[in-house]
């Protein structure tokens, strides 16, 4: 059994009690886009299905072309907005969000993949006690999207809105674009998947419905992969991106499961890719082995984001960095960012990293890692550089390695800055890092389990 050193995070107390407020709200009260008192400068339609009520507002296509609710608040302060929409272009349709005559923000509208797909983008904004209008006004000539209804909330505590954009390595040096500006096809059989996925070209791929199949998907450049709803997914097989620079590609939206005796999604040689709002599970075997990698990053890939996934009950969640001995290609390479993500019954590795610098871990949550004396979350490895900071551990066993070492691999580097450990074990660090080079803001980490909990996982986009 190995012996755990007493070295604590700096500036952390292991075991520290950190309270997320929250108050009770009312249910939302819908406004649909077709009923008065909302007003839609376009037609009210119903050419699409998947709606609410008896229509949508399709906008004119022109800045003109707003849609304006009325909604009442028993109270001023702060309410919270859900805009259900439908964007079956791929082109994004941006637009000034207008309280009482103010612009609060400037959301973008991205495309759903198809008319009758609709989801949902919140917003925090002030409100009056009484009547308010809440408009969108489009800022170019394609308008708005189809518009279906705002949920409207007022009072308590709003619920955070998972960011629609992307952050951290897989934006930079040419950025992650994945099937933006090619064609749009739904896919609802594995055989079908399997052949858009490994087809030439840009293309957005609709997941309909959970497809399983076996052996390996080898997805070519290009490619956003996106579920259709909250329960479209795939199981059984390895999606491999594999000696592609760069590979230029999105997996969104997806419930993915563990393959046995190998790896869920596969990253070997290849730059730019974005692994987003995804819910990936397996079940807990008593052989460690049974399944192998749910996320594994290898052979010197570069520029890759996970973002706002639920990962959980996976033993080998994600390593960076296959070997100890392969410092000659990774060295310079391995740049991930791990943001927003919630690590639940993930018994190690989430990531356990060889030489990758910077390897950025901020406002994830993990919880329950705790299987036996050698779980662990995080561990820094043969020099790799890791900045961890403004994650919430509860219940884990080690929150992170790195001047001990682990296993039969050397130490890493690793800053821990503003973390929160709830009857956990410490965050060892080490050394200093590279600076971080892109543009980002990390959460306060009082906030981070609600955020997390409530916006990570497929059907949260």
């Amino acid at each position: 059994m190995r012996v755990k050193p007493l070295i604590a995070c700096v500036g952390l107390l292991a075991g520290a009690l950190v309270a997320v407020a929250s108050a009770a709200q009312a249910a939302p009260t819908r406004y649909e886009a077709e009923s008065s008192p909302a007003v839609c400068s376009g037609s009210v339609d119903s050419n699409w299905s998947g709606f609410t009520g008896s229509g949508f507002c399709n906008g004119t296509n022109s800045t003109s072309g707003y849609v304006q609710f009325t909604v009442n608040a028993a109270a001023a302060g702060t309410a919270t907005l859900g805009v259900r929409f439908a964007n079956g272009t791929t082109t994004t349709r941006p637009a000034n969000l207008v309280v009482n005559g103010t612009t609060t923000q400037s959301p973008s509208f991205e495309g759903t993949g198809a008319w009758s797909t609709w989801v949902t983008k919140t917003f925090s904004v002030p409100v009056n006690a009484g009547s308010n209008t809440v408009r969108l006004n489009p800022t170019t000539s394609g308008g708005l999207p189809n518009i279906d209804h705002l949920d409207f909330e007022a009072g308590g505590t709003p619920q955070p809105q998972p960011p629609g954009g992307l952050v951290g390595w897989a934006a930079q040096a040419g950025g992650t674009t994945g099937g933006a500006g090619g064609t749009t096809v739904t896919v609802s059989t594995f055989a079908d998947f399997r052949t858009q996925a490994q087809s030439a070209g840009a293309k957005t791929i609709l997941v309909n419905g959970m497809l399983s199949g076996t052996g390996t998907v080898e997805i070519s450049a290009d490619k956003t992969i996106r579920g259709v709803g909250s329960t479209s997914g795939i199981s059984g097989t390895t999606l491999n991106i594999e000696d592609m620079r760069p590979a230029n590609v999105i997996i969104q939206n997806l419930n993915i499961r563990g393959k046995v005796g190998g790896d869920a999604i596969q990253i070997e040689s290849a730059t730019h890719i974005w692994i987003d709002h995804n819910t990936m599970s397996s079940t807990i075997e008593d052989n460690p082995d049974y399944y192998d990698g749910m996320l594994d990053i290898t052979h010197a890939a570069d520029y890759i984001t996970v973002s706002w996934n639920v990962i959980r009950n996976h033993w080998k969640t994600s390593l960076v960095g296959h070997s100890d001995g392969n410092g000659g290609e990774d060295r310079g390479h391995l740049r991930v960012t791990y943001h927003h993500n919630w690590f639940d019954r993930t018994f190690e590795r989430s990531p356990r990293v060889r030489f990758g610098e910077t390897v950025h871990v901020f406002n994830n949550y993990y919880t329950n890692v705790n299987n036996n004396a050698d779980s662990y979350a995080i561990a820094s490895l043969m020099d790799a550089g890791l900045l961890v900071e403004g994650n919430v551990f509860e219940n884990v066993q080690q929150a992170c390695w790195s001047a001990s070492g682990y296993a039969d691999s050397d130490p890493g580097r690793l800053v821990a800055r503003n973390n929160s450990l709830t009857n956990s074990g410490p965050c060892e660090v080490n050394g200093t890092v590279a600076a971080i080079p892109y543009s980002y803001t990390a959460d306060d980490v009082s906030t981070v389990k609600s955020s997390v909990t409530a916006g990570s996982g497929a059907g949260k986009l």
